[in-house]
């Protein structure tokens, strides 16, 4: 019966994760439950899902739908990390032109950077909970090598409904600036800016027709952009 039981709430805490949206209320299943089948392509999907709207909309003006449907696994960004990214790019162009009351949307993206960029997301063949531990390890995108830069891939254990479960282990996605913070001895001694950024997947191992696809957080921000926002 305990295990009935930690079973019935491990799956609703899958359900909060699939049905909420803001970012102050969302609710991470740590990949356990949130998993399964879609007779739909990869793209089909994300489309059907108003929370991706904003990244449908990435996807298209990089003209990159045939490689979102290909034999990969793709993290996808929700409509705040997008919106973000759009700020910073907008702030970017205030800066610039010295004008803040400019209109700037995802049509005045430039359409090669977004499609070299979204290959960060986007992984040869299928990576799966069942093939990551808490260690993790480092994986090749379809963006290729950069100096400096590796991506890692792993499930990371938390204490968050230790009152259900034990612990929940959440598909995260990091991005390696130099050597893995996570094998330091002494994390305090890494500088700001070479600080890795990582990100937990509030839903992970949806398998479409195409791939695989895991959905990061509301709180990322496409491409890992720390830029200053605009002010409108």
């Amino acid at each position: 019966m305990k295990y009935i039981y930690r079973i019935g709430i491990i799956a609703l805490i899958a359900i909060i994760g699939i049905s909420s949206c803001k970012k102050d209320d969302y609710a991470n299943d740590g990949g356990k439950i949130l998993s399964g089948r879609v007779n739909m392509t990869t793209y089909d999907y994300l489309k059907s899902n108003p929370k991706f709207d904003s990244l449908i909309k990435i996807i298209d003006k990089a003209g990159m739908k045939d490689q979102i449907n290909g034999n990969i696994t793709f993290f996808a960004t929700t409509n705040y990390g997008v919106a973000d990214y759009v700020s910073a790019k907008k702030q970017e162009k205030i800066t610039q032109v010295g004008d803040e009351n400019i209109k700037f949307t995802i049509a005045d993206l430039n359409s090669a950077e977004l499609a070299d960029s979204l290959k960060i997301y986007m992984f040869p063949g299928k990576i799966t909970r069942n093939q990551l531990n808490t260690d993790g390890r480092l994986f090749n995108n379809l963006l290729g090598p950069i100096n400096g830069v590796s991506w890692l891939i792993k499930l990371r254990r938390a204490n968050d409904y230790s009152q259900y479960v034990d612990y929940v282990e959440y598909l995260n996605f990091t991005k390696v600036i130099g050597t893995r913070d996570d094998l330091e001895a002494d994390r305090t001694t890494i500088p700001q800016d070479r600080r890795d950024i990582s990100v937990d997947c509030q839903t992970s191992n949806i398998i479409t027709t195409t791939g695989i696809l895991h959905v990061t957080n509301n709180y990322h921000r496409l491409f890992f952009n720390a830029g200053k926002l605009a002010g409108n």
